[in-house]
């Protein structure tokens, strides 16, 4: 997420369908003991249905806020499945933010990283759970605020996904991989602020396909699981739903040229900022018909794409007037964008760090201000 206005739009039909199989881990100890999987492959379009609701692990793997321990982590985990949540998403930096950081400056993972270890008992603890799992590369701002469309940088994030790909590449499908959170900076910058251009620049526009089809061949060429693993794809402008016709205009811009039943495109929203933001008011909220709008505008192109939709973040934040989180108001935006990305055969993972879009008190044991509980009645 990015403290800047954003928009979001989705989906605008109803279906049901019934999976059936049976994807479990088994976790003794805070170690994966090897995952069984008895099923045919899972296209996009059922995943998405079964990724049901969801949250985001935020400021944790991502951002050093949080401590990033398989123990501090599985009380969330725990409190958000006995509320209903199918997964749970895990914003993680690799190249970026932190001293120690996980893959070095060629973009080789380092298996060691003690960090990394505690990621992956959190994945399989999830696993272990029936729960989905969306795992990123988040920041990444080496990339992001840096790309050319060079060899060089194209070599590094190939060579990333690669590790993380082999490293997975055995385990469940359930287990889902997200190529990048929020293509930004010279992929194109919401506002097209500072140095960036705008998201609808052609070459920002050629860039944001580029790299998101480097990552998708890298985790395809692993083979295993990762031949059939859903793979999603973000838009420009800080994953602005907004853009999804420009970025993907039409079946054959898409990674796999439209071909490939195993990919989602992920949108994020946080419109209008003016309400949503962290700096956000109230008295900016624009209505629920606004919202079901926007949603039903990104479904036109899902269902042109024939590409399901994730709404990987949404969320309002207060850094001041921390109160006005406690209202009918904005609990109202979160179950809206919950119900109807769910009606519109969409699935979501709401946005919590813990701190100005906290759902959760710190230690991760309580929700607050009765948000989560209102958006699963």
């Amino acid at each position: 997420m990015k403290n800047i206005y954003k928009f979001f739009g989705v989906l605008a039909i109803a279906c049901s369908l019934s999976c059936t199989h049976q994807d479990k881990a088994v976790f003794v100890n805070g170690e994966s003991k090897g995952n069984t999987e008895t099923t045919d492959a899972l296209t996009a379009q059922k995943v998405i249905l079964e990724l049901g609701p969801g949250f985001n692990l935020g400021n944790t793997f991502e951002t050093n806020i949080h401590t990033a321990t398989f123990a501090s982590v599985k009380p969330i985990i725990d409190l958000y499945k006995t509320a209903g949540m199918k997964h749970v998403r895990i914003p993680t930096t690799w190249m970026d933010r932190f001293t120690d950081k996980l893959a070095d400056a060629n973009g080789n993972i380092n298996l060691q990283n003690a960090r990394f270890i505690e990621l992956v008992k959190v994945i399989d603890y999830a696993l272990s759970q029936n729960m989905y799992v969306i795992l990123n590369t988040h920041h990444e701002s080496w990339l992001k605020d840096n790309y050319d469309g060079s060899e060089a940088f194209d070599t590094k994030f190939k060579t990333l996904w690669t590790g993380i790909a082999t490293h997975f590449k055995d385990h469940s499908k359930k287990l889902i991989f997200e190529v990048l959170n929020e293509p930004e900076g010279n992929l194109g910058e919401l506002d097209g602020s500072g140095p960036f251009p705008d998201p609808t620049n052609a070459t920002a526009l050629a860039y944001t396909r580029k790299v998101n089809k480097i990552g998708y061949d890298a985790i395809r060429a692993t083979g295993g699981n990762n031949t059939t693993r859903i793979i999603m794809v973000g838009l420009n402008g800080q994953g602005n739903a907004l853009n999804i016709a420009n970025v993907y205009p039409d079946k054959a811009s898409l990674p796999g040229a439209g071909t490939d039943n195993y990919i989602s495109i992920q949108v994020h929203t946080y419109n209008p900022w003016a309400f949503c933001g962290e700096t956000g008011s109230n008295a900016a909220f624009p209505g629920t018909s606004f919202i079901e709008t926007g949603i039903q505008n990104v479904k036109i192109q899902s269902v042109k794409l024939n590409v399901p939709i994730h709404y990987g973040e949404f969320g309002v934040g207060r850094s001041s007037n921390a109160g006005e989180r406690n209202t009918d108001i904005v609990r109202g935006f979160y179950r809206t964008i919950a119900k109807t990305t769910i009606a519109q055969s969409m699935s979501y993972s709401v946005w919590d760090d813990r701190g100005w879009f906290a759902l959760i008190n710190t230690a991760g044991t309580s929700f607050t201000n009765n948000i989560v509980p209102n958006m699963l009645q």
